[in-house]
């Protein structure tokens, strides 16, 4: 009985250093976006203001960052999730043998550091005189990012019953019909968690971005680049609107889950 006390003390232990070691960073980065000093810090502290926050919302070149950023990511969802569904269907159609190998090459991009992709892009496409900006970047970042969506498809696929095909080929549906009414709906949930994981890998990638962009800017860049001039609490404060947003979507999402599961429970009854 006291081991099983023990061990239930632990994990709870456990999970309460573990979230304070995930959210305290945050809380700490965030606080010091209200603090009235222009070293980004919490302690000491100089007093409450916002200061810091109009600043920013002053800042022309943070905004265009952020519009960079949201238009490159959005591309890259495009590119990345037709690209990924389709390498996961011929994976999951072909052989043992050439199945492993394509899957490897596949797979590769994801293993490979971002500045190895950043500038291998940026090579590739110069021999072809494409100059450097964010279609590049887009470019680059769908190499490896369709990985990521491939690899959620596939998984997929695992649970997908192949006599289902079977059945509506033989019941007269053509190929497309098939690919639209039975696999794709099927395959819908990776797709859209694959297309979340492009968007939020998108946003927030920095090397193949910082070899390709050109002279534009996205918002990792553009924070890149305050830290090599002199960082000032405004990144604290756009940090912590990003986090706001975040917690926000959260709630909004697990409060729609609830409602969603309550009403399944009371349709069953």
């Amino acid at each position: 009985m006291n081991s099983h006390r023990f061990g239930h003390y632990a994990i709870r232990t456990y999970v309460v250093l573990f979230i304070a070691f995930m959210l305290l960073p945050l809380i700490v980065m965030g606080g010091a976006a209200f603090n009235d000093t222009r070293f980004p810090s919490i302690y000491p502290w100089f007093g409450f203001t916002t200061h810091w926050f109009q600043e920013l919302w002053a800042d022309g070149r943070m905004w265009g960052a952020a519009r960079n950023t949201v238009f490159v990511a959005i591309a890259v969802v495009a590119l990345s999730v037709p690209i990924g569904t389709a390498g996961a269907i011929l994976l999951n159609s072909l052989q043992a043998r050439s199945r492993s190998i394509i899957y490897g090459i596949m797979v590769a991009p994801i293993l490979t550091p971002g500045a190895v992709i950043g500038i291998s892009t940026l090579l590739f496409w110069y021999k072809f005189n494409v100059p450097a900006g964010l279609h590049l970047s887009v470019l680059g970042q769908v190499s490896y990012i369709a990985a990521y969506v491939m690899l959620l498809v596939l998984a997929r696929l695992q649970s997908f019953d192949a006599g289902l095909e079977e059945a509506a080929l033989d019941l007269g549906a053509s190929h497309a019909q098939v690919m639209r009414r039975i696999l794709l709906p099927h395959l819908y949930p990776a797709i859209f968690a694959g297309a979340l994981i492009g968007f939020f890998q998108s946003a927030e990638n920095f090397n193949v971005t910082l070899f390709t962009r050109g002279n534009s800017d996205t918002l990792t860049v553009y924070v890149g680049s305050k830290i090599r001039s002199g960082i000032t609490p405004t990144i604290n404060a756009l940090a912590f609107l990003l986090i706001a947003a975040t917690v926000i979507g959260v709630i909004i999402y697990e409060i729609r889950r609830r409602r969603a599961d309550a009403a399944m429970k009371l349709a069953e009854e």
